[in-house]
């Protein structure tokens, strides 16, 4: 006779599984595959490209695009979208998606940088540019000349400046890093 009291009478079957998983964690993991599928959706196609997708969830994702947002029709789709990714290997995509997002913010800080030299050109004439020529010595210090000579003519008629965005863009055409 068993007494009440005994352990073994009071264990789950799911006690001595180490693969169990909680109703709440399945949730956070859909949830979670769901996210990251609406962040590949929000990506352009040629962003969406340089990422490795079988081809029945890129051609799922790209339909997606077609959905009207914040629609019955869309949050299922959405659902179906993260239940594709289930069976998906999710690290290489993660890495691929952090690789492009992480890009864009690189190309935006260069844009910026550029911009910073642009201004300064115009502000502080001859002396920066002797200082950009000397860190980058492909520079042409007598188109460099030209161009912030010219800008600063058109900024004092009016705000836009021609020879400005061809600052802009000989600066970033010649100093590549």
């Amino acid at each position: 006779m068993k007494i009440v009291g005994d352990s073994e009478h009071f264990k789950q079957p799911y006690d001595n599984d180490d693969d169990y998983v909680s109703r709440t964690e399945q949730k956070r993991e859909s949830e979670a595959l769901q996210a990251l599928g609406l962040q590949l959706v929000s990506l352009s196609k040629t962003q969406l490209d340089k990422i490795e997708l079988d081809e029945f969830l890129y051609d799922t994702i790209v339909k997606a695009r077609s959905i009207k947002p914040k629609t019955e029709a869309y949050r299922r789709h959405m659902q179906y979208i993260g239940k594709l990714m289930r069976s998906a290997e999710i690290e290489p995509i993660q890495a691929a998606l952090d690789k492009v997002l992480n890009k864009n913010n690189n190309e935006s800080a260069q844009l910026q940088i550029f911009e910073k030299m642009r201004e300064r050109l115009l502000s502080q004439g001859d002396d920066e540019i002797q200082t950009l020529v000397e860190a980058h010595p492909q520079l042409d210090r007598q188109k460099l000349r030209q161009l912030v000579r010219q800008a600063k003519k058109e900024l004092e008629k009016g705000p836009e400046s021609k020879a400005a965005k061809e600052i802009f863009k000989y600066l970033r055409g010649e100093i590549i890093d």
